[in-house]
């Protein structure tokens, strides 16, 4: 399927239309987004591929538990074919282990295992800081239905529960994730992307980090851990 008229161009990933109203493109590109904490920006050639390979795979297995996403197939090695959905302006971040802006926010350990996951809710509005909503506010500003925010957060839970197992299978801790949500008609399901981008993972035994902190917290090695986080992923499916 060819992609079209580019309607989105983001830090690091574009969005096409196609011949199809229903079916748009999503392009990985080599940069990496911003942070909350981090302006930092930088790439290396091959992420793209890297990245588009993780949140292919992830949302395939996902799929195959039922949790519904916007995956459709994966056209060349940057991009993937995804529905066209109407997007929810919430973020929704869950949590295993304290870290980063949780840790901060909570004086807690850096790496301390929580007795029950989090989840919260932000405003997916960045002039504003993206900030912290809960279900009441969620409602009164009319960001989703009561019905919405019960499927989204039983998306969350289930989507945890699987990751956190392959995760676990693969020798490598999922501290924290984030999705983004849309819904076609009344189908409610996983959008954007899940990658070392928008989520924090350790390995195991060393506690060496795999993800975007890599680049945000100046500890070098980015190209190596997103290859080594991509292949222990994907080689032992």
């Amino acid at each position: 399927m060819e992609k079209q008229d580019l309607l989105f161009e983001g830090a690091s990933k574009r969005l096409y239309s196609t011949g199809r109203p229903s079916i748009i493109v999503l392009e990985f590109t080599d940069e990496f987004p911003g942070s909350a904490a981090s302006s930092k920006k930088g790439k290396f050639p091959g992420k793209g591929e890297i990245n588009c390979g993780i949140s292919s795979f992830l949302f395939q297995y996902l799929e195959n538990y039922h949790v519904p996403t916007h995956f459709s197939e994966r056209i060349t090695p940057t991009e993937m074919t995804v529905r066209k959905l109407e997007m929810f302006k919430i973020i929704v971040h869950v949590h295993n282990i304290a870290t980063a802006n949780l840790a901060a926010r909570f004086k807690l350990d850096d790496g301390r295992a929580l007795d029950y996951p989090i989840i919260e809710y932000y405003l997916k509005a960045p002039r504003l800081g993206n900030p912290m909503v809960n279900e009441t506010h969620a409602l009164a500003l009319g960001l989703a239905k009561k019905e919405d925010l019960r499927t989204i957060s039983r998306i969350a839970s289930k989507t945890n529960a699987i990751l956190k197992s392959l995760f676990d299978r693969r020798g490598l801790v999922l501290l924290e994730f984030q999705l983004e949500i849309g819904s076609a008609g009344d189908h409610i399901c996983i959008a954007d992307e899940i990658t070392p981008d928008n989520c924090r993972i350790w390995d195991r035994k060393t506690n060496r980090r795999l993800d975007q902190d890599r680049i945000h917290q100046d500890l070098g090695g980015v190209e190596k851990a997103y290859r080594e986080l991509h292949d222990r992923l994907i080689s032992a499916a």
